[in-house]
């Protein structure tokens, strides 16, 4: 395992690592890539699982460049408490290759190291295109915000 990188994930995983989004793919083949903009989302949904993994390796920079800046918050206090353990994709809507915007509902399910407290969050959040890198090209999906489920 490598050191943390400034910006970088503060609990980085080897390229050949199981990826946090439990694609059944491994890390440096999966969100690894999208974490270090080798290779955009090209769909609301692998941006959402890119997501989870950014928060299940404490990765705040990509949190913060993947979130629209409309919604996006002044910080961002990422509990190293916490251990995401599984993501499930619950459904989508739109957010396709060629779609400008989408939803994506998922349950997380969390524990807390130190007193064993285990939870879930059930989401679904709404994400967009932002603008072109350049003409004919299409912008990165970004996050927009999220309602909470039961």
């Amino acid at each position: 395992m490598s050191t943390p990188e400034p910006g970088g994930p503060s609990r980085p995983l080897p390229d050949d690592a199981r990826c946090p989004c439990l694609s059944g793919d491994a890390y440096g083949a999966c969100c690894g890539p999208v974490h270090s903009g080798d290779r955009p989302a090209v769909t609301a949904e692998a941006l959402m699982r890119s997501r989870y993994s950014a928060y299940a390796v404490g990765h705040e920079a990509w949190l913060r460049a993947s979130w629209h800046p409309r919604t996006r918050p002044a910080s961002l206090d990422l509990d190293d408490d916490v251990t995401w353990r599984r993501l499930d994709i619950v459904g989508t809507r739109a957010g396709g290759p060629f779609d400008e915007q989408g939803e994506v509902e998922f349950a997380a399910w969390w524990r807390s190291a130190t007193t064993g407290e285990r939870g879930r969050l059930h989401e679904v959040s709404r994400f967009v295109r932002g603008p072109a890198p350049r003409p004919g090209e299409r912008g990165p999906w970004l996050y927009v915000d999220g309602d909470v489920q039961p």
